[in-house]
């Protein structure tokens, strides 16, 4: 038996939580034509956005570059937080080197330091939901709009 419902609330400390102290997410995108395509990532969470970074000419990279939206997956089937956002893409240098650095420790990968073009996406959320089983799937939404609604 499942137990009871987290409140809405407590559902976006959760996701607050696993933004804070996660490094990797699932990230789905699309190319032109429809195809959709999946990888995890690294990710540094400010407080606000999501830092990924990935080859420039990767199918994700592309996809990312060419259509400015993103959803992300975060944690586990059994309790996971969805987030759709929109991409800011940014060059390599681009970043200021402070948050360069952060991604680089949090993460322990600096795509900076590579030989193969790298691009920074900055992800804005602008829908999260969470759930943990179907007895959470009322109330799930906990951002609209780019604004949390709790």
């Amino acid at each position: 038996m499942s137990a009871a419902p987290r409140s809405r609330a407590q559902r976006r400390r959760d996701t607050e939580h696993r933004l804070t102290r996660d490094i990797d997410v699932w990230v789905a995108s699309a190319s032109a034509d429809g195809a959709p395509y999946l990888v995890p990532l690294s990710f540094d969470w400010d407080g606000e956005t999501l830092l990924l970074s990935t080859p420039t000419d990767s199918p994700t990279g592309r996809n990312l570059a060419a259509h400015r939206t993103v959803r992300l997956g975060l944690g586990h089937t059994r309790d996971v937080s969805m987030i759709e956002g929109e991409v800011e893409v940014l060059e390599i240098d681009a970043l200021p080197r402070e948050r360069g650095d952060r991604f680089a420790a949090r993460t322990g990968f600096d795509p900076r330091a590579l030989a193969t073009p790298y691009r920074w996406f900055r992800v804005s959320p602008r829908r999260v939901q969470a759930w943990r089983e179907v007895n959470e799937m009322p109330g799930r939404e906990l951002m609209r709009d780019g604004r949390w609604l709790v």
